[in-house]
């Protein structure tokens, strides 16, 4: 092949740099002597430390490469600043879940060296998919995420729950692919073509029924990618029965992936149709932000509450997309990067919910949690009022700039029932700093907290109440890499 049809490999540098990493780290540790040693799960903590350098290594990476908007591979793989923006929140998401799931694998006795390179590779899958210039691009990297996904959240094997979370994920999963496939199928049979660019062109001009019918089916399998009512039925099952530490990994990187794909695949190749799609996107969001507030008020298990808090936050972040203009990007990724520290902290404060080496998940579990942890107690407190959007925490910020755009674009009715239901999602999160902080507990967690998990802990309540020093620099981030798309 001469040199000039070689294709230009520098925007897909990060990608290629993590998965030959990954692969590298299997090596490592299928060589290693697996099992427990007498200085612990050896062969883990060597592939865990590595993997969180390699990640950050990529993070770098994704920084140099992702300032301007360049393609390859025919158009297959994009890079722009929208893209780059979610990529680093996808990185250091997964970075800071894998730092503190490692206490929690070794108390568990599951702490094996798969763990980490599955990871990786489900974050070179979400690199590619948002960085999808053509529906087989996307397809490829949504299966790559999906299936290591898929073992993950079955990976405690000797658990019954985390067994049937596996396994209720994946036919789901397999479901939703088939129809976004399905969609996929339609589109390229009513217009000739897969790519993002040629689509853009097509779609300014007649709208076909048939590329309608092929769209929907589209938002529906990316429906469930992001876990938008009515396609969440996996979600809260999945959420409980995962362990932990996977748990945590789910609630923010792959819906961070998943959001990134859905308003990139609405406002590129889509973007001239935005009034046959704008109301199936209204009803996406209200119908989540909705379900959200109203069916986590029973929960018991504070990872199924964390579930349908989730559910709605995505609500939220998809009146953004409704508007679809500028704004309301900008909108959605002040409230996806606010969301990540949102939901980090509180996993790692779920992790830390111990009671004589065994994890304890009942909300009642928190009673008195002032007395024995005040800082915990402080830490978790600062996360559920960020999440009600009190001010002045960044929740605040993230829904303000959600709803503002709302407004500017006329949709009243779907900023009201926003803040509705933002009212009603404050009676769970603030019952919980009740528990903590007005009833009493003769039982206590365990102590020590490990370094890891408090350091993921400070940082994100550090970011949660300091943002509103300082929101210009996450608006100006945000207001660039939205322009990018337009």
């Amino acid at each position: 092949m001469p040199i000039a049809d070689f294709p230009n490999l520098a925007p897909a540098l990060p990608e290629i740099f993590l998965a030959c990493a990954a692969m590298t780290l299997l090596m490592v540790g299928v060589f290693q002597k697996d099992g427990v040693t007498e200085q612990g799960v050896r062969p883990f903590r060597m592939v865990s430390g590595f993997a969180s350098l390699m990640l950050v290594l990529t993070l770098v990476l994704v920084a140099t490469v992702g300032g301007y908007r360049q393609a390859t591979f025919g158009g297959l793989f994009v890079v722009d600043p929208f893209i780059s923006f979610f990529k680093v929140l996808i990185l250091v998401a997964s970075v800071m879940a894998l730092i503190m799931s490692r206490n929690f694998l070794e108390a568990e006795h599951t702490a094996r060296f798969e763990y980490p390179i599955l990871m990786m590779f489900s974050i070179v899958g979400m690199m590619m998919m948002v960085s999808a210039g053509d529906f087989m691009s996307l397809y490829l990297g949504l299966e790559v995420q999906s299936l290591a996904l898929y073992v993950m959240a079955a990976f405690q094997r000797d658990d019954t729950r985390a067994t049937e979370a596996g396994l209720k994920y994946f036919v789901l999963g397999a479901l939703a692919s088939g129809m976004l496939l399905f969609g996929i199928s339609l589109i390229y049979g009513f217009t000739g073509s897969t790519d993002f660019s040629s689509l853009a062109k097509m779609v300014e001009g007649h709208v076909s029924l048939g590329l309608l019918v092929g769209l929907v089916f589209v938002l529906a399998g990316l429906a469930f990618k992001v876990s938008a009512v009515p396609f969440h039925m996996w979600t809260p099952d999945v959420y409980e029965g995962a362990p932990t530490p996977v748990t945590a990994f789910f609630a923010v990187a792959p819906k961070l992936a998943a959001m990134a794909l859905l308003v990139r695949v609405m406002i590129g190749p889509f973007g001239g149709m935005a009034e046959s799609w704008q109301q199936i996107i209204v009803f996406l969001s209200i119908a989540s932000m909705v379900l959200g507030a109203f069916a986590a008020i029973n929960q018991n298990n504070i990872k199924r509450l964390m579930a349908y808090s989730s559910i709605g936050h995505v609500g939220y972040a998809l009146i953004g997309l409704a508007v679809g203009n500028a704004v309301g990007i900008r909108g959605i990724l002040v409230y996806m990067a606010i969301y990540l520290f949102m939901n980090i902290g509180t996993f790692a404060c779920i992790l830390l919910m111990r009671r004589g080496g065994r994890a304890v998940e009942s909300i009642d579990d928190l009673k008195g949690l002032s007395k024995s942890h005040p800082a915990l107690a402080l830490a978790l407190g600062i996360f559920m009022f960020s999440m009600s959007g009190i001010p002045p925490l960044a929740g605040f910020f993230g829904k303000f700039y959600i709803f503002l755009a709302a407004i500017d674009a006329g949709l009243y009715a779907l900023a009201v029932i926003g803040v509705l239901s933002s009212v009603v999602g404050a009676f769970y999160y603030l019952r919980i700093v009740k528990l903590m902080y007005f009833d009493e507990s003769d039982e206590h967690f365990d102590r020590p907290v490990p370094r890891e998990i408090a350091a993921v802990i400070l940082l994100s309540a550090v970011v949660i109440a300091a943002f509103f020093l300082y929101p210009g620099l996450l608006l100006g981030v945000a207001e660039r890499a939205a322009a990018a798309l337009f």
